[in-house]
């Protein structure tokens, strides 16, 4: 066996009643990739977090390279060699990437002159490990798969040798994805080590040379990748055998639910993303769009939630206009049978410092079952709360727990819970299982065939190509703005990828 880049021994820590890591005993072999994975909750990111400094455990022992190390705050795990990208990026929007890479490790008195050494530093370490990025670039003006890039490189300027990064692809394409694989194998081969905590099995078989798994807290195996199976992990992630493909039967599409026509949508730039979009979605079928993020979905389904205004077009909902032109409300437009799970739960669908229970209502706590008048009845509240707990599995079962304090799968399971238990006519989903594990994913998958089944209509817009073909009953696919073609749950991922990159309508405009 290679010599053991990192060893957590009987690692313990528990936060109040809940115990997120139980006696865990992890080995990291030197100059590996090495993954750890486990559901949402099961203290996947609580175990980093004691071995980057951001935790302290009440009990057991850290050993990088063989001797034992203290480490109680992040300046000590860097001084280790122990660098963290984080699933939620900690860098300055309006910084540039040099001044991000550089802060706090300016590394002399006068800062031209740290500029000038670190811009040298940070060119050798693109040119070694194919990490380009623009130096001078202003981060918020950069993709997300960049920003990552960034992440990275920052933690090699300190000296990271060992290098952990969290659910690094919840929020890039599987293009981008691709390329931060590359990454990981290049620097694997300059013998640095790293760890990758996913929920993404298919991303643990075809980039790890092992991988550990966490249940409830603890380590239950590990297992040299090339020796496992996708099934034999989702089993010992979820402690039974997990149903990997969506069973439904045949969509039974009724009238139609939610039109849309010659939709022209701008953003915030004055850009315009949607380009005469036209569609519609009827009872008792799930419609997905498919394409690379940026193309025009997100300000779609926002327009059709009543969040953004339009340029022009005309959105039906019902068979009664939604002035989207104006003024649509989404206040109104959910009393009207509309529910809308935001691409982005943090920005849009939570309010973080909020208890679960307070989040579980938002948008919905004026509904009479609530309270009356101006006062909530909070043991109604509470009540709710803990039944969607119950129904969707949300860990830990806690109402009165902050928001911020789950981990992103269970946010995610609050967001749906609120909006599926309102028993919508139509519901609007983007990105369903972003950062979700496979249990998760199984539940959520199931919960959308059965609001088809009941003569629901869905929209649905994933970036996961699986996700869209094993889910829907037609896939409109979008590039630059526009629908540039429809096809069924059997077409190929080839197929799609072709239409997602506006190859089909270039070769019609030829």
């Amino acid at each position: 066996m290679a010599d053991a880049a990192i060893e957590l021994v009987g690692i313990n820590k528990s936060f109040g009643t809940v115990r997120a890591n139980r006696d865990i005993h992890l080995k990291v072999e030197r100059g590996t990739i090495h993954g750890i994975i486990g559901e949402n909750g099961a203290g996947k990111s609580t175990l980093m977090s004691i071995l980057y400094g951001f935790y302290q455990a009440d009990s057991g022992e850290i050993r990088i390279g063989g001797k034992p190390a203290a480490i109680k705050t992040p300046n000590e795990a860097i001084a280790h060699g122990i660098g963290m990208v984080h699933q939620h990026f900690m860098l300055v929007e309006n910084f540039t990437v040099l001044e991000n890479i550089i802060l706090g490790a300016e590394g002399a008195a006068l800062l031209n002159k740290g500029i000038a050494k670190a811009r040298g530093e940070l060119h050798r370490l693109e040119e070694e490990y194919g990490l380009e990025v623009d130096p001078d670039a202003v981060i918020e003006e950069l993709a997300v798969g960049l920003q990552q890039r960034v992440e990275i490189l920052k933690a090699l300027y300190r000296g990271a040798e060992i290098l952990i990064l969290d659910e690094p692809t919840g929020v890039l394409t599987p293009a981008e994805a691709d390329h931060l694989f590359r990454i990981l194998r290049r620097l694997k081969e300059e013998g640095k080590t790293v760890i990758l905590i996913t929920h993404k099995l298919r991303e643990i078989m075809a980039v790890t040379d092992n991988v550990s798994v966490m249940r409830q807290g603890q380590m239950v195996a590990t297992r040299k990748t090339s020796e496992t199976t996708v099934e034999e992990l989702a089993e010992l992630m979820v402690g039974r055998r997990v149903l990997l493909h969506v069973e439904k039967g045949e969509a039974k599409p009724g009238e139609v639910k939610l039109s849309v026509h010659n939709l022209t949508v701008k953003d915030s730039r004055g850009v315009t993303m949607v380009k005469d979009v036209s569609f519609d979605v009827r009872g008792g079928e799930i419609v997905g769009i498919a394409g690379v993020a940026g193309n025009g979905q997100s300000e779609l389904i926002e327009t059709i939630a009543g969040i953004r205004k339009a340029v022009s077009g005309s959105v039906t909902l019902d068979g009664r206009p939604v002035d989207v032109t104006g003024a649509a409300d989404p206040a109104d437009l959910r009393r009207r049978g509309l529910a809308h799970v935001p691409e982005d739960r943090h920005h849009m669908g939570l309010i973080l410092p909020f208890e679960e229970y307070e989040n579980s209502i938002l948008g919905y706590h004026n509904d009479p079952e609530y309270g009356k008048g101006p006062f909530l009845d909070l043991k109604a509240v509470e009540a709710d709360a803990r039944d969607k707990i119950a129904k969707y599995d949300i860990r830990p079962g806690d109402p009165h727990l902050k928001t911020a304090n789950f981990s992103g799968g269970n946010q995610q399971k609050i967001v749906l819970a609120r909006e599926m238990e309102q028993d919508p006519g139509v519901l609007i989903v983007g990105q369903p299982t972003r950062g979700v594990d496979v249990g998760a994913i199984e539940f959520i998958h199931k919960r959308l065939i059965a609001m088809r089944d009941a003569g629901k209509a869905v929209l649905l817009v994933s970036v996961e190509l699986d996700e869209i073909r094993s889910l829907s009953d037609r896939i409109l696919v979008m590039f630059d703005g526009r629908v540039v073609g429809e096809r069924g749950p059997d077409a190929t991922e080839g197929e799609l990828g072709l239409l997602m990159a506006g190859v089909e309508q270039k070769e019609a405009a030829e």
